[in-house]
């Protein structure tokens, strides 16, 4: 893992974001996965909350969008981010949405100079890159897309447009990992057999389960026959100062909670 370089006129610093060399070393495209620092929000949201859907200063939340993009080296008007739902759903996009944004739970496009991007606090950001092609994704996947089947359906509308998949190299994001992420076993018997003995460790308490989230993302991927999969190996809820987590917010009673963006970009 390495970091960002800041583009001209970036006022976020190249530690503020993270980066994956399993995509930064294969030129044509810019990404990163970004954190709280940086930003101009205070309070719960304190850093770079890029989440509309918050009860943030709608300006903070702007301007915070404003400066990941011009870290990627594009306009704020350029980037796209859906409506996520916790859905299956993938869409091309071919230009920056206007009006209402589609429900889906990924976006990839062949469009250069369009940034891509999904927001997570705590479920896994995944972006998806074809040099060879010049395709780029991004997803979101928390345990019910997953296993829903969004990393499959963002591969296929890649190759709508003209990936082929032993090409793409996917890389996810900051997400929480298993040591931090306690579920019941209701959610446990959603899956199938050999994955809750893959994925899923006893927990502290009587019916609960440690789920391994990065773990099921990346095996999903390579059974989906991508060139390579990876993790950028940071926890959302083991590193309060860095990234927002809706579980730390949740297990701290508060009200609400931040957003931060993970995106990528053809150039142009």
């Amino acid at each position: 893992m390495d970091h960002a370089q800041t583009s001209p006129g970036a006022a976020l610093a190249p530690s503020d974001v993270v980066r994956s060399s399993n995509l930064s070393t294969l030129g044509g495209a810019r990404h990163g996965f970004f954190g709280r620092p940086g930003g101009v929000s205070t309070g719960l949201y304190a850093g770079l909350n890029v989440g509309t859907g918050s009860e943030d200063d709608p300006g903070h939340v702007a301007e915070n969008r404003a400066r990941a993009s011009a870290f990627l080296g594009a306009p704020a008007d350029r980037l796209a981010t859906p409506w996520q739902v916790h859905s299956a759903e993938a869409v091309v996009v071919e230009a920056p949405f206007s009006g209402e944004r589609p429900k889906a739970d990924a976006v990839v496009t062949r469009v250069p100079g369009l940034v891509v991007g999904v927001l997570t606090a705590d479920c896994g950001p995944i972006l998806f890159h074809d040099p060879e092609n010049r395709v780029v994704g991004a997803a979101h996947a928390g345990w019910r897309g997953a296993l829903g089947g969004v990393l499959e359906a963002t591969l296929d509308a890649m190759e709508r447009i003209g990936t082929r998949r032993g090409a793409v190299r996917a890389v996810l994001g900051p997400t929480i990992t298993q040591a931090n992420y306690e579920v019941g076993a209701d959610m446990a018997d959603q899956f199938p057999q050999a994955d809750r003995q893959r994925f899923f460790s006893a927990g502290a308490a009587p019916g609960k389960a440690q789920f391994d989230l990065p773990g099921f993302i990346l095996s999903r991927l390579s059974a989906a026959g991508v060139g390579s999969a990876a993790f950028v190996g940071r926890c959302t809820y083991g590193e309060p100062e860095r990234f927002f987590s809706f579980r730390r917010t949740t297990l701290r009673g508060e009200p609400d909670y931040g957003r931060q963006l993970s995106a990528i970009v053809l150039d142009l």
